[in-house]
């Protein structure tokens, strides 16, 4: 856990600009060469640039201040000083970064473009040298500008993680072993409560050409938005995915308010993610008397919500996965297929008004793991 980081607090600094030089041309044989002084060089610029093999923000906890370089000064013979260099800070995919003192929001990383890059803070422009004053009337000008001070900056970075799926769950439910089931990830899995403590990604490999990024969080219990457990937390981690895979554990005593549950802390921490399309997995129906009790938990969600998606499966025993895989892949495939109507919608409206948008959801590989590769299914 000391290793997963998802909030940061660091300070940028742009870079002065040199001053310009006063200096006048001296040489044998060139009486009154008059003023080559030259202009001071421009200071570096703080940006920021995603990186994909990211996935959190640990190495902004042991380096909290980024600096650019100052500009140099002018010289005499009309050289110009050298340009700061730019100090560059690597983020994440996912990275929103806001103003720590009134929390507005400057930027936001959506993408996960390698080539993706957000200039926050311009350096100062560099003096000009007293090259540039001289006139008829003022032949040996003897001032020149100084450079212009850099900005500083106290920022806070957030991150939230970017899936497809987000996997909800009480603590034990099979979450975990879900994820290092059907993906690359090897979460903690052990047969007692809150083993996940840090986010995961896995990545379910579809074909050649498509893969879907799923993300489990630690268990939420009732209480959650007050504190309880391990909060609420890393809901926020979620909070980008598509859709949602809620896992019910039908072997606990408290199944048929399990979901009524989950549903509640979702809305105290927002509204819109509450909303978004899922499934309901009804997990360890190998127990007995649990497939009744999955039944049983279908029909009273059907019986609200007659369109409620609700499958049964036994990740120790792996039953009932393919029919979960398919789902999954549907479910994923109807939210892209929706999201890039919506754009095309957009994009019309846009180009009929003169304008144009352009959307890069670019998405890579993911592989987040845990250091404990266990036995999948040994929490059921």
């Amino acid at each position: 856990m000391i290793h997963f980081a998802d909030e940061a607090l660091i300070e940028v600094r742009s870079g002065k600009g040199g001053n310009g030089c006063i200096a006048f041309r001296r040489e044998k044989y060139v009486p009154n060469g008059g003023p080559n002084g030259g202009d001071g060089g421009r200071g570096g610029d703080v940006i920021f640039c995603v990186k994909k093999n990211l996935r959190t923000l640990s190495h902004l906890r042991h380096k909290q201040v980024f600096k650019a370089k100052n500009g140099s000064d002018g010289e005499g013979s009309n050289r110009y000083g050298r340009d700061g260099e730019d100090v560059y800070v690597p983020v994440p995919p996912g990275t929103t970064i806001r103003d720590a003192e009134t929390g507005e929001l400057i930027c936001e990383f959506t993408t996960e473009s390698e080539n993706e890059t957000f200039k926050y803070l311009t350096g100062g422009k560099g003096g000009w040298g007293n090259t540039h004053f001289k006139s008829s009337t003022n032949q040996a000008p003897k001032y020149a500008h100084e450079g212009k001070p850099g900005e500083t900056k106290m920022l806070r970075v957030e991150l939230s993680i970017m899936a497809d799926v987000g996997l909800v769950g009480l603590p034990n439910a099979g979450k975990s072993s879900l994820l290092d089931y059907f993906t690359n990830a090897r979460p903690k899995i052990a047969p007692y409560p809150f083993t996940t403590k840090i986010p995961n990604l896995g990545v379910l490999h579809v074909n050649d050409e498509r893969d879907i990024i799923i993300a489990d969080i630690p268990g939420i219990i009732e209480g959650a938005s007050e504190g309880a457990g391990l909060g609420i937390r890393f809901l926020k981690h979620i909070a980008r995915t598509s859709c949602l895979i809620f896992v019910i554990d039908v072997s606990d005593e408290n199944y048929l308010e399990a979901f009524d549950t989950l549903l509640q802390e979702l809305k105290t921490f927002s509204e819109p993610l509450a909303q978004k399309q899922r499934i309901i997995l009804c997990n360890k129906i190998d127990i007995e008397g649990a497939l009744d009790r999955a039944e049983e938990i279908k029909a009273k969600l059907q019986e609200k919500n007659p369109d409620e998606k609700v499958l049964f499966m036994s990740v120790y025993e792996r039953k009932g996965l393919k029919n979960v895989e398919q789902a999954i892949i549907s479910l994923v495939d109807s939210m892209e297929n929706k999201d890039r109507f919506e754009n095309l919608s957009g994009e019309t409206a846009l180009n009929r008004a003169g304008k144009t948008k352009i959307s890069d959801f670019l998405k890579d590989k993911a592989n987040c793991t845990t250091d404990t590769d266990q036995y999948p299914g040994s929490e059921l």
